[in-house]
């Protein structure tokens, strides 16, 4: 994660072996290594492999390698460990990660909505009336991507007969 300036290298830290049901607001970066449920705002949030963030999310940028769900809206999100279904991801950059320890990695899509782009681009084109195309585009000037999606746990693949 990109230190964020003027924490000085403080950080809120959730540590592995650690629950916490509640809101969480910090203006330094939340870092999650045990389990949060509730509301969390920070300027940046990272999740370990052993971590999971269960709620509605406000952070500047996310960098996940453990599990997600509920809302999550931040700038920059980048992806390794595993989104629940239903889970919505509002970003204006994403970046997803696949790094099996041996062989190919697919991803299954689950039911998840995935919006990238810049908000006033979206906000103008709800305004407009603009129709969405389906199915994953992205635009010439890459302002909007809003697509109702399936996503996102991933698994090794299954040869045709389902081993």
């Amino acid at each position: 994660m990109i230190p964020i300036q003027g924490t000085q290298g403080r950080k809120t830290l959730v540590e592995e072996g650690t629950s916490f049901k509640g809101s969480l607001s910090s203006t330094c970066p939340v870092e999650v290594k045990g389990r949060v449920e509730g509301d969390v705002t920070a300027p940046a949030l990272s999740v370990s492999a052993s971590g999971s963030v269960h709620g509605k999310v406000k952070v500047g940028e996310m960098q996940s390698h453990g599990e997600l769900s509920g809302e999550f809206d931040a700038d920059v999100v980048q992806l390794q460990g595993s989104v629940k279904d239903r889970t919505i991801i509002r970003a204006k950059s994403l970046e997803v990660k696949l790094s099996p320890a041996e062989g190919k990695m697919q991803v299954v899509f689950g039911e998840c909505q995935l919006e990238v782009g810049s908000e006033a681009a979206r906000d103008a084109a709800a305004r407009s009336n603009e129709k969405v195309p389906k199915g994953p585009t992205v635009p010439p000037d890459g302002a909007k991507v809003s697509d109702v999606a399936k996503a996102a746990s991933v698994r090794p693949p299954t040869d045709a007969n389902g081993a």
